[in-house]
């Protein structure tokens, strides 16, 4: 398969504003998902490289703090134009490396550009506040400023949402920023950045470094007292690492880690509708989505039909390379990828489990796994517990409401929850218990750049998009000023 669409002097580091090689002059090879073939190499870039990027941020973090807000607001909406523009080829690049079908690549570009447009309108208004202090003598006067430089680590699911999600709010608030995308996805953060270029943004402003170095790289850019904030999607235990050596900075930090959606089912709910959410919920990606279902909690009265009704449609998929028609359903992105959701489906067959459909990876080539539901499945088994990152749905039953909170509630993550009920009293009643960031009612799809993403406990802190995301980036100055 061509990469034609990012040619080889794009498959470098990018610093300062030029493409460059890596300092050693090594590279690594991408690989296509689908068969294991090598799709193109990049640069892989050293602890030095990525201080050059550092410095190339900071060189040019104060010139971009002083832009106009309009002016920055103005180049993402270009960005924004030209990606979307452009969606054909970002869409197929992205599915070339990552294995998600075009369609879904193209709804990614579509939810990842937003995030440029969102921002582009968040960059004129940043604002503080004014007031009078309760006592009358001083007014109270409040800035906001670009927290500075920062370290963005993107995860290999959504190659360009993560990356756009990041890079939107720190260019509205007038931040630079060095970007590491994951080694397994790197070839569309590096045309997103040539896209950015191409749309006005400022040497400096943008630096990717791609790298098979990760821990090295991260570890001395986090340690660099130029460093401000640190943001990171991807695993807990990745995470909780990075949370501690930002501590010795006391740099702000933003974290989007796992997790281990619940799925509620109750017995007044539209249960082709259930179903319809939970093909949205459980496949989108794959199943490769921190957001996705991964625990179907469903009430005993209408767990027999769901579990037909689900496993129907998931039976129907079609698996196949992402670019070819008719496909449905995608290759997971490495071989210990599917070793581990083969791991979990067998642990929780051997507890009890009842394979509804699929169950097993088709022989190769390419890293595929069939579209599963398993009925019957123990609370205590693995697949319960841990974070399925695969086309696997395992239905377990409850009888109360109460029964149905605690079994969601028990888990150390606390990202996303989903629930199927027409009772309004109990809609109402789950978005106040579940101790998650977001929940979606009666709706299998739950990101939008407008709303705050972001989950509670071991799924992490901070919140991007919406509102709230622009606020990561921002620090407040207060301004004692005497009254009159």
């Amino acid at each position: 398969m061509s990469t034609e669409t990012l040619p080889a002097d794009r498959r470098q580091l990018f610093i300062g504003g030029q493409w460059r090689a890596a300092s050693e002059g090594g590279r690594f090879d991408v690989l296509d998902p689908a068969d294991g073939s090598v799709l193109a190499d990049v640069a892989d870039g050293t602890v030095d490289d990525a201080r050059a990027a550092l410095d190339a941020a900071v060189a040019a973090q104060d010139e971009w703090a002083g832009t106009d807000p309009r002016e920055r607001g103005e180049i993402l909406r270009r960005g924004f134009e030209m990606v979307t523009g452009r969606a054909d080829e970002v869409a197929r690049l992205m599915s070339l490396e990552m294995g998600k079908t075009i369609t879904e690549a193209k709804g990614e570009v579509t939810y990842g550009a937003e995030f440029l447009r969102w921002f582009s309108e968040e960059a004129v208004r940043i604002h503080g506040r004014w007031m009078k202090a309760p006592t009358g003598n001083t007014r109270l006067l409040t800035i906001k400023k670009p927290v500075g430089p920062c370290f963005f680590i993107t995860p290999w699911n959504f190659p360009l949402a993560m990356g756009t999600r990041k890079i939107g709010p720190a260019v509205a608030a007038g931040c630079t920023m060095v970007v590491k995308p994951a080694s397994q996805t790197p070839l569309t953060m590096l045309l997103l950045a040539d896209i950015l270029t191409e749309a006005g943004l400022p040497d400096g402003v943008l630096n990717v470094v791609t790298t098979t170095s990760s821990s090295k790289v991260g570890e001395a850019l986090i340690a660099d007292p130029r460093l401000r904030k640190l943001s990171f999607t991807g695993s807990t235990e990745v995470g909780k690492g990075l949370v501690r050596q930002a501590a010795d900075q006391l740099q702000r930090v933003s974290m989007e880690l796992g997790g281990n959606a619940p799925f509620l089912v109750f017995g007044d709910a539209d249960v082709d509708a259930a179903v319809d959410g939970a093909m949205i919920a459980k496949m989108r990606n794959m199943g490769e989505a921190c957001t996705a279902a991964n625990r179907f909690l469903v009430e005993e009265s209408v767990a027999e039909e769901f579990a037909a009704k689900l496993a129907e449609r998931m039976g129907a998929l079609t698996l196949g390379r992402g670019q070819d028609d008719g496909v449905d359903v995608g290759p997971l992105i490495d071989e210990k990828a599917v070793e581990s959701v083969t791991a979990l489906v067998d642990q929780a067959v051997s507890a009890g489990a009842r394979v509804v459909t699929g169950g097993t990876a088709p022989d190769g080539p390419g890293y595929f796994f069939s579209p599963t539901v398993l009925a019957d499945v123990p609370p205590d088994a693995d697949v319960n517990r841990e974070e399925i990152f695969g086309p696997v749905a395992p239905i377990t039953t409850f009888t109360s409401e109460e029964e149905a909170v605690t079994r969601a509630n028990e888990s150390e993550y606390g990202l996303t929850a989903y629930v199927y009920t027409r009772d309004l009293g109990r809609t109402i009643r789950m978005a106040e218990s579940l101790a998650f960031g977001m929940v979606g009612v009666n709706s299998g799809l739950v990101s939008n750049p407008a709303a705050p993403f972001g989950g509670v406990k071991a799924s992490g802190f901070g919140r991007e998009g919406g509102f709230e995301g622009i606020e990561e980036y921002l620090d407040t100055t207060y301004v004692a000023l005497p009254g009159g």
